[in-house]
């Protein structure tokens, strides 16, 4: 059997007009897009609807089309960049592997209170095959042939009882890690269906159990649903594949994102809810 290049592969009008929709940027370089939550970026499927996929509605007559250059979980939403030519693929591509980027991500966290100021947190990761067809993250062990290193910072911008708005900035990229990371330290992100104490915003959180996968984060605040996971690629800084200099990407909060807020009683800061507005 051929195997099918879903590149060559056509994409609707109806799908064209959609990822269109989706672009916060476009310059000579780079096409930024603000990716709602529960579109994959890639899969192994040839005929998944992808972002990847969708990349075709900007294709040249040649034929040649975006490249994205990194990747955000399924469920996770916000902001991922494509390099419009080849060369400004490969720069971008570069400055995230020489940690050149700065990610911030907005997180609604459950658990006890945080420490004020920030807060950095490092502890080595590795993958394991929680069950077959899915791959995630634990904290390393004594042992593990193939850790990596992981270090995530936070801080608190918001926070009504047990529920916690977190700006997050990892410092490294390895799969999950900041859901990881807050449920190792407890708190992990409402609507986690992997990493968090299953638990609800109205009683008291639980203490998820270091590595375990199957008990999911918080499925209701105050007896609302929480339609996904609560994470948010919030903005990029980045140095420019062809202009020079760095350009700052921002990719405002979705309408599912903000009802969680307020469901749980939390205000944006001023700055953030200027932007969201």
């Amino acid at each position: 059997m051929t195997k099918r290049n879903y590149e060559d592969m056509p994409i609707s009008d109806a799908d064209r007009d959609y990822v269109r929709g989706l672009v916060i940027h476009e310059d000579s370089g780079l096409l930024a897009f603000n990716k709602p939550s529960g579109l994959p970026v890639q899969t192994r499927n040839p005929d998944d609807r992808t972002l990847d996929r969708l990349m075709a509605a900007f294709a040249k007559s040649n034929g040649k089309r975006p490249r994205l250059v990194h990747r955000l979980d399924a469920q996770t939403s916000g902001v991922i960049v494509a390099g419009k030519t080849q060369p400004a693929a490969a720069a971008m591509s570069a400055a995230f592997a020489e940690r050149l980027v700065s990610k911030t991500y907005l997180a609604i966290a459950t658990g006890s209170p945080f420490p004020p100021g920030e807060t950095e947190f490092s502890m080595p990761l590795t993958r394991h095959i929680a069950r077959p067809g899915l791959e995630l993250m634990r904290a390393a062990r004594p042992g593990d042939q193939n850790s990596q290193a992981a270090v995530t910072r936070w801080q608190v911008l918001a926070s009504a009882g047990g529920v916690h708005l977190l700006s997050v900035e990892p410092q490294t990229g390895r799969m999950h890690q900041i859901r990881v990371h807050l449920s190792i330290e407890g708190r992990p992100i409402l609507g986690d269906p992997y990493y968090g104490g299953a638990a609800t915003v109205k009683g008291e959180p639980g203490r998820p159990i270091l590595g375990d996968p199957y008990y999911g984060g918080a499925a209701t605040v105050k007896g609302e649903p929480v339609p996904r996971l609560m994470l948010h690629a919030a903005s990029l800084d980045l140095p420019h594949p062809t202009a020079g200099g760095r350009i700052v990407l921002k990719a405002p909060l979705p309408a599912d994102f903000l009802a969680v807020l307020s469901a749980a009683g939390l205000d944006l800061p001023a700055d953030l809810a200027l932007a969201a507005s």
